[in-house]
């Protein structure tokens, strides 16, 4: 049994009061869990007609790298959808499983463009130096996509984990954005990200892997906390969040508070899945993937539910 599982068996044996240890362990099977599962490398099947651009580079680095999934046939002014991958900013791999597989079946054929992003990790990489990955690899996004038929003003982003950490930078922090050069997008989804509020964590108790990334210096923390840096210029956020631990949905609520502090939207969808599961899943049939994409629609991403 994956050491996440028993942690997690662990967790549920804990009775509702158990609070802090329960939230704890649940914490660290996901941990587990989110390090395992990335590793599964994608089944590599296109719908009938797609293309893939493999491991196009967007800068010198080996892990600046993106790979471009093109739906069957010609056209221009399709929508991007562009998905960073997690693994806790030191582990992951745009070919996961997990990464792509059920995104690629259910929006390749409703003729969206995507594009699946690696960049630098820890130990190579600071959280910050990755976030700049990010931003860099959309600003080529931006650049690119009318090669690829695609409209960059149709453009969202998608994280998953510590890839949802770093969309939720990008989201928030207009610095960041206006360095790389990026241009406005319609919205970002955060697949279950606990770290919305880095500042927040670091200083109650928590997971030694935040130590890694985000290290002791109380000042760097407010610069990587999303929640901190949300501002009116911002674009609507949708967090998607695990019931299953608690303080994946704690941090969505703080980002859904602070946005409506300063007017912007964030929707928040709790499920009851595991945190691998809401990457896997999405894009599934069902209500969760009819959810995500209804709140694209509204944001004006031209792709149905």
């Amino acid at each position: 049994m994956k050491q996440g599982m028993i942690l997690l068996l662990l967790a549920l044996a804990l009775p509702a009061a158990g609070g802090p240890l329960r939230d704890w362990l649940q914490q660290r099977a996901a941990s587990h869990d989110a390090l395992a599962e990335e590793d599964v490398a994608s089944s590599g099947r296109l719908p009938a007609g797609a293309r893939k651009l493999a491991d196009l580079a967007y800068g010198p680095d080996v892990r600046q790298r993106m790979d471009v999934y093109l739906p069957a046939g010609e056209g221009q002014g399709r929508p991007l959808l562009v998905m960073m991958h997690g693994g806790a900013w030191r582990m992951g791999s745009k070919q996961a499983a997990n990464v792509v597989d059920n995104k690629l079946a259910h929006w390749l054929p409703a003729g969206v463009v995507l594009v699946s992003l690696d960049y630098r990790l820890l130990p190579q990489a600071a959280v910050e130096q990755q976030a700049d990955d990010v931003a860099s690899g959309v600003a080529w996004v931006q650049m690119h996509a009318a090669e690829w038929g695609a409209d960059r003003r149709q453009l969202v982003l998608m994280g998953h984990s510590a890839g949802a950490h770093l969309a939720g930078l990008l989201s928030t922090d207009a610095a960041l954005r206006q360095r790389h050069g990026v241009q406005p997008w319609l919205a970002t989804v955060l697949l279950d990200s606990a770290a919305l509020d880095v500042a927040a964590i670091m200083r109650g108790p928590h997971l030694p892997l935040y130590d890694k990334a985000f290290g002791a210096d109380a000042a760097r923390w407010d610069g990587v906390s999303p929640t901190r840096l949300l501002t009116a210029a911002t674009p609507p956020l949708l967090a998607v969040c695990s019931t299953r631990r608690g303080e994946s949905c704690r941090q969505a609520q703080g980002l859904a508070d602070k946005g409506r502090m300063v007017g912007v939207t964030v929707q928040l969808l709790p499920l009851d899945l595991s945190h691998g599961q809401i990457n896997q899943q999405l894009g599934l049939p069902g209500d969760y993937t009819r959810a995500v994409g209804q709140f694209l629609q509204r944001a004006g991403w031209a792709v149905a539910p």
